[in-house]
């Protein structure tokens, strides 16, 4: 199954996690829960800072 990232549709897509992944494109990492997508920003410390994919438009 081909990864796409849900920002930008680039195929520069790697799996970090069980179901977690990151865009080499757009520097996030993202997950589908229950049909939802997940999104997060990746902080210099290396933790998580979710992000509304409306504050992407």
């Amino acid at each position: 199954m081909v990864i796409k990232c849900p920002v930008c549709k680039g195929l520069q897509v790697g799996k970090v996690g069980s179901d977690q992944y990151y865009c080499w494109n757009c520097f996030l990492e993202f997950n589908y829960n229950k049909g939802r997508v997940n999104l997060y920003q990746v902080e210099e410390d290396g933790s998580l800072l979710a992000i509304d994919s409306s504050e992407l438009l």
